[in-house]
């Protein structure tokens, strides 16, 4: 009999290629706002309300729920949406898998990059060192917090959260936002150009969730960032390389992204590297360590 995994956010990109990966060996559940397929299961997080059948015999819940963190300029009200999707997310699960006394053999949350702060240093974070201080830094460390809880009461055997990087496809993300301006001679690195990208392929990222599921020796937090750094230009540069496109145009300067985007800016235009020394010693292999290679992987439909 398979195991039963249920997934969170299961519109978002990660969750549906994560699917077509697992599907064959595990039985998926999926959370969803609007329920059109017979294995999702309806959840409203703003009125605490979730079909509870979702929950039955799971073994494991992988939880990437989460609102986009770059889709929306941070008003008061986007950063209170930024928080709740993902904590009181994680804490209706938690209440409703208390109050019917089920116990998993693992949850496996998303976590975020930025849990080292928005800033462009020489420094390579790895998981030992301590969250920053800005507002990524503070929704990420409740994120982990919400995540924690669930070994903390006992609900699941173990808890792993996954800090993710610029998760690179293109079908959504930063990259597919990235492609139009370089195809249309427009493209050019944002701000310095000199903040890291700490980036990683939409497959190694898949992988790494499915890594964790099935190693039980997988605990507490991991880097899900490619071996190999790159700045914001860096990254422009390879991509127009890939695509044989030229850059004509200067760096669009800070000060412009600040008035499109306000606060939300900082973390476009500053960035440091991460390690992912700690995963690869847990015996993960990259299948995309390289950038361009990655980028060719990728793109090649779009030359």
């Amino acid at each position: 009999m398979k195991e039963i995994v249920l997934i969170t956010g299961a519109s978002g990109m990660i969750a549906r290629e994560l699917v077509k990966r697992i599907g064959n060996e595990y039985d998926i559940r999926l959370l969803t706002r609007k329920k059109e397929r017979n294995n999702e299961y309806e959840w409203d997080i703003k009125k605490g309300t979730i079909d509870e059948s979702a929950l039955e015999n799971v073994s494991h819940i992988i939880h990437l729920a989460g609102a986009n963190i770059s889709e929306k300029r941070w008003t008061e009200e986007r950063k209170k949406e930024l928080i709740s999707s993902r904590i009181d997310s994680a804490g209706l699960l938690l209440n409703t898998l208390k109050k019917k006394d089920i116990r998993l053999k693992s949850f496996i949350s998303a976590s975020g990059i930025n849990y080292y702060g928005t800033e462009t240093t020489e420094k390579n974070f790895t998981e030992k060192d301590s969250a920053g201080s800005d507002f990524l830094s503070e929704v990420v460390v409740l994120w982990e917090k919400a995540a924690e809880k669930f070994k903390e009461q006992n609900i699941a055997e173990r808890v792993v959260k996954i800090r993710t990087s610029v998760v690179l496809s293109e079908k959504d993300g930063a990259l597919k936002k990235m492609i139009p301006p370089i195809k249309s001679y427009i493209g050019s690195p944002l701000g310095s150009g000199k903040q890291y990208m700490p980036w990683i392929h939409i497959e190694d990222i898949c992988s790494i969730y499915e890594f964790a599921l099935r190693n039980t020796s997988i605990n507490g937090a991991y880097n899900a960032v490619s071996p190999q750094h790159a700045t914001n230009t860096d990254l422009t540069k390879k991509i127009a390389e890939v695509l044989n496109k030229p850059l004509f145009m200067p760096n669009v300067p800070g000060f412009i992204l600040k008035l499109m985007f306000g606060e939300l800016a900082t973390a476009i235009l500053e960035g440091s590297r991460a390690s992912s020394q700690k995963i690869q010693e847990a015996g993960f292999q990259f299948q995309f360590p390289d950038l361009k290679e990655a980028l060719e992987n990728l793109l090649n439909h779009e030359k």
